[in-house]
């Protein structure tokens, strides 16, 4: 599912996070912006070391305090969301333009195999009649372990923090 978010997107996002910027008399440093542009230019989960350390390697000079303040204003504004898959550390995705989805987390080596089921967008409007409610959005989060143990056992000893499903199938 994750993939580069198309040239147009991260124009218009650019251009909400202007705005919310300016409503809120918000300084609209480049910096910030370069954190944007690499978070939309990013593929599925990271953290804020991975856009620093990203940031950092293509020469960028930016600081880890800015990464961290601009992660907290795009989650603000919905531009980005912060998911806690089960461990201390918090790892971000864009939100903006991208398909709702869901997590499934193995416990053991840290995979993170997103997935979209029609189903669940059933129940929860069924549930916003029901409860006469309006969801303005949802995480699931199903936790349990690989049935490849040998595959799981590899990515466990990586170390990589996350993976996404195209990874898991190649």
């Amino acid at each position: 599912m994750a993939h580069q978010a198309p040239e147009e997107i991260i124009q218009l996002v650019k251009q909400i996070f202007r705005t919310y910027l300016k409503e809120r008399n918000q300084r609209q440093t480049p910096e910030r912006f370069m954190v944007l542009e690499e978070i939309y230019r990013s593929d599925g989960h990271f953290d804020a070391d991975d856009i620093f350390f990203n940031m950092k390697k293509a020469g960028t000079r930016v600081s880890r305090a800015t990464v961290y303040n601009t992660l907290d204003l795009l989650i603000e504004c919905g531009l980005v969301q912060r998911q806690q898959f089960g461990k201390n550390q918090y790892y971000y995705e864009r939100s903006y333009a991208y398909q709702q989805h869901d997590h499934m987390i193995c416990k053991e080596c840290g995979v993170v195999i997103e997935f979209c089921d029609p189903r669940i967008l059933e129940i929860q409007n069924l549930m916003e009649k029901i409860h006469d409610f309006e969801v303005e959005g949802h995480s699931l989060h199903l936790f349990g372990r690989c049935n490849d143990r040998e595959a799981c056992q590899r990515r466990k000893e990586s170390g990589d923090k996350i993976k996404s499903i195209k990874e898991k199938q190649a």
